[in-house]
Order: structure tokens, then sequence, then C-alpha cells
């Protein structure tokens, strides 16, 4: 019996943090996964987390765990997947150290992730775009601050995570303008260049904003950073405000990345191409690129306009000569 306890303190700590050098999102995701898997295992089998060896955290236990997720914490399947592979990580580890229980730790690695149905992608046609960055009352502070946020996320395409990570020093105006994303998903640095709408809504912003470089673009009355939840929550009031002057809004739950896909889908009905695209998004695969592709109704109709009509009663080739007739006879 080998405990699992300091093999999980070291692959945090060797393995994620020093070796691979996992980002604090990983290491808060992967951190959460496994509180849920000791506390339920904690619950089946009645050991406290520090006594539990690896014949305990079997292959029949993951699953269980697995099923748990979607059944009582109703999770989706994404997120079961998500969950699966923090596991998997973790095992992968353990099998360099523990190869006397290589036996377990195979049978847990052969347990496959869960297919599920990709979902539709949610974007605002420009006149939603406008009404939405409208809504916010221009007459107060935070009003202001809203339309801006709202105007970058939209023409920008930035996550709402790099919103919030935004510095006053991060956005350059002028010849060249652009904002520069230090804190993004992988760690990657990347510049986006601003159009007119947001250069002139940011200029505004930043005369009254009159931060240092390093204080917080989008802050609080008190100058405390804006937090996820609270732009979530601004988008969400502003996009229930947007309804009087754009009724198909009524009835949708629009999220911050939804501003995020809008910015994608006006590049690509641009004629933008999706290389570019990625690159703009700071996606590491063109692949991620490609849901944009099927959600844009326009690009499927020009190539329904391309395609023959069925009127045309079908036919075969007859050559118009008898020496060519020869010709396909050959």
């Amino acid at each position: 019996m080998t405990l699992v306890a300091p093999t999980l303190q070291a692959w945090f700590t060797d393995r994620l943090t020093r070796q691979l050098q996992a980002s604090p999102r990983t290491i808060d995701s992967y951190r959460d996964t496994l509180r849920l898997l000791l506390v339920f295992t904690q619950q089946r089998t009645g050991k406290a987390p520090s006594a539990l060896d690896w014949d305990d955290l079997d292959e029949e236990l993951i699953s269980r765990f697995l099923d748990h997720l979607e059944t009582d914490r109703h999770n989706a399947a994404k997120t079961r997947n998500l969950r699966l592979t923090a596991i998997r990580s973790l095992y992968k580890y353990a099998a360099l150290r523990h190869p006397e229980h290589a036996e377990t730790i195979a049978r847990v690695l052969a347990i496959p992730p869960k297919r599920h149905q990709q979902r539709t992608i949610t974007f605002l046609t420009a006149p939603e775009a406008a009404a939405l960055i409208a809504a916010p009352d221009p007459a107060r502070w935070e009003g202001r601050r809203d339309r801006t946020i709202l105007t970058l996320a939209i023409h920008a395409g930035l996550r709402v995570s790099e919103l919030t990570a935004l510095d006053c020093g991060d956005i350059t105006l002028g010849t060249g303008a652009h904002v520069r994303c230090r804190h993004t998903k992988g760690r990657k640095q990347r510049a986006i260049p601003l159009t007119a709408p947001a250069q002139a809504m940011l200029a505004g912003w930043l005369a009254e904003r009159a931060g240092r470089p390093a204080d917080p673009l989008f802050a609080t009355r008190t100058g405390r950073r804006l937090s996820r939840d609270a732009i979530e929550q601004r988008v969400s009031t502003h996009a229930a405000a947007a309804t009087t002057s754009c009724p198909s809004l009524h009835g949708r739950q629009l999220h911050s990345h939804a501003l995020r896909h809008s910015c994608a889908m006006s590049l690509l009905q641009a004629g933008v191409d999706t290389t570019v695209i990625a690159l703009w998004l700071g996606h590491a695969d063109v692949r991620s690129t490609q849901p944009y592709l099927h959600a844009d109704l326009t690009i499927k109709e020009k190539a329904l306009a391309l395609v023959t009509h069925t009127d045309v009663k079908p036919g075969r080739y007859k050559p118009p000569d008898k020496l060519l007739a020869f010709l396909e006879c050959l």
C-alpha cells in the first residue's frame, strides 16, 4: 500500500509548478478537481484524504466520481471531461513513481472522455452590438465606464479575464493605437489594434480616469479592480436595458464571451482570414476559430448561391462532332 498524499503534493509543487510552469488558472482548476475527488472518496470509503492509498482510487471509484459530477452536481459533459483531464495528469505522474500500482493506474487512464454536442456560438449583430453599447447611462460615471468596457470587448474581442487585468498603461492611442494584453490565456502576450470608435471611447475614459500606468483601467468607485462577476453582471443588466431599443435581444441570456464571439464574427464577415482571426483572439490553434464558420449563415448562403439550381434538367455530355465522339469511345 502506498499513500496518495506525498505523490499528490509533489505533483502540484514539482511537476505542475516547477517543471511544467502551469498557469495559476490551471493550478486552481486542478486543485478544485482533486478537492472534489478527495471529499467524494472520503464520503464513500470513510477514510481521511491523507490516509488514502492508490487502491482506494481505482477505476470504479473514479467512474462513480465522474457520474456524481453529472448526476448530483449537474455538471455538463465538458466540465466532466475537464475534471478527468486533471485526474489523468495526476495518474500519469503517479505511473512514474509507483510502478507497483501500474495496473490500477492503467485502468484509470483508460477511462475515455465523454462526447458531447457542441453548442451554437452566441453573437450579436451590428445593430444589437450598437444597442448594447448605448444602453449604459452616459450621465453617470459607471455608465461611461461600462460603455468603454462594452466597446473594447466587442471591438477588440478580449476575454473577460483580459478586461479585468488591463492597466491604464496597456492602452496606446494615436498612431498605431492598440491595447496590450499581458495576462492572457496560456500566457501569450499580444497587441490588438483599436478601431476608431474604440479609440474615441478610450481617449475620453482615460482622460476621466486620470490613472497612473499601473492603475487598473476599469475600477470601482473605491479604486478596486473590477472582478469577473462584476463585468458579467454589468453585461446582463445592460443587455436587459437594451431590449427597449433592440427587441431582438429580448429573452437572450448574454454573457461576456458573446461579445468576444461578436468581434470574431464581424471580422469573419468582413472577409478576414481565419488565421488572422486566430491571432487576433489569441487562439493557440486555428481550429479553435472553425466554430465561427459554422455559425455564420452568410457564408453558407454564399455557398448555396454557387450551387446549380434544382430546376436544371440532368443530362449527359454529347460530343458535337463525329470525330470527337470517336475519341470519346477510345
